[in-house]
């Protein structure tokens, strides 16, 4: 018996548990026991069935690269390991403790941007309508709303309390969720079928060169509908920057090693991106893991030990928010990445969501001058 077999049959009773309190909630909602909210804004909900890997982060900021500049927009995020509760509204102090590594990550490199954090998605919408500044008119203060037109819900696929005006759906290209199961034996986070509720189904981290055949087995396997779209986008990598996000000026084909340092659910394509050019030393932790004392202290040792005397750290973006005014002395540099779309389905997924984006936001401005 394998060992995955031994541990599918362990984790079994919990599985089946897990599987029908999500089968009870999903019926509460299809029912009506439990209301879901559409709120009168216009929202992309971003997410996944999975437990994470997926790469929502750089597909929220493909999003913003996208809309931020046409319209006023905030992203709204859960705020994952914050030591803050209910709404926080980033005050440009990108504080990763009160926000979490993502939303202060977003907040640092999309100034534009309103970012937000709450527990209660139903809630924090309701709290970025309500915004306002305040505004001198000759010896008056007037309050202006400062209410964003778009909202962008980071990782809400499982938030069935909000019901986003797009949602979409993320599946990473080498875990699929067809091939996964419910937790605790799997990753899915809830059952296949609510694929279903998503309008826009993305497979990310492909290969930058993705197989026709390759293609069309996983849009049969995806086991769409006709009102389902479907897009495939790969990992774009930027040269290397510095903690502080300027350019480093660093070769990588002229590195002896490097020490790759991650805290994130899915490192693979950041390591073969790195093995291109370089020999890779691999310190893995931990999903938003917050880097201790004793963590920085093992960093330095196992980078004392590379051999070779041209060597550098390399992190993510992620990470590097939560390695900052911990590594001084250290050669960390920050490896970028960005989303990109196969073929010309970038141009398809940006029409399909710019017109749709902007077909909601003058149909809510109407209501609103009707009501």
């Amino acid at each position: 018996m394998s060992f995955r077999t031994t541990i599918s049959y362990i984790f079994f009773p919990l599985t089946v548990w897990y599987a029908v309190g999500i089968w009870f909630r999903n019926l509460f909602y299809a029912v009506g026991i439990k209301k879901q909210e559409a709120p009168h804004i216009t929202t992309i909900g971003v997410g996944n069935l999975s437990t994470g890997g997926t790469g929502k982060t750089p597909h929220v900021e493909y999003l913003l690269r996208l809309l931020a500049d046409k319209y006023p927009t905030a992203v709204l995020s859960r705020g994952y390991r914050r030591a803050s509760r209910g709404f926080v509204l980033d005050d440009g102090s990108h504080d990763t403790s009160l926000l979490g590594d993502e939303p202060a990550m977003m907040a640092a490199k999309f100034p534009q941007v309103q970012v937000a954090v709450c527990e209660k998605r139903v809630e924090g919408v309701r709290r970025l309508m309500a915004l306002e500044r305040v505004e001198k008119q000759g010896d008056e203060e007037v309050h202006v709303s400062a209410a964003p037109q778009l909202v962008i819900l980071d990782d809400v696929f499982q938030h069935r309390a909000i019901k986003p005006s797009i949602n979409i759906l993320l599946t990473e290209y080498g875990h699929p969720f067809f091939r996964d199961r419910i937790l605790p034996y799997g990753n899915l986070r809830e059952f296949k079928s609510a694929r279903l509720r998503a309008g826009i189904v993305i497979v990310t981290k492909c290969p930058a060169v993705l197989n026709p055949v390759e293609r069309h087995n996983m849009i049969n396997d995806l086991r769409l509908q006709n009102y389902q779209k479907v897009f495939f986008s790969y990992l774009k990598y930027g040269a290397l920057l510095t903690l502080g996000g300027q350019p480093a000026g660093v070769d990588l084909r002229r590195v002896d090693n490097v020490l790759a340092v991650t805290g994130i659910a899915h490192p693979e394509p950041m390591l073969a991106e790195l093995r291109r050019s370089t020999k890779v030393h691999h310190m893995a932790f931990a999903d938003h893991h917050a880097f201790s004392a004793h963590d920085i202290a093992r960093i330095r040792d196992t980078f004392a030990a590379l051999p070779g005397s041209n060597n550098i750290i390399v992190t993510t973006e992620k990470d590097a928010v939560r390695l900052r005014g911990k590594a001084e002395g250290l050669p960390v540099c920050v490896l970028p990445v960005e989303v990109a779309f196969h073929k010309s389905a970038e141009r398809d997924f940006d029409y399909l969501l710019e017109s749709t984006v902007r077909e909601n936001i003058s149909f809510l401005s109407k209501l609103s001058i009707w009501s």
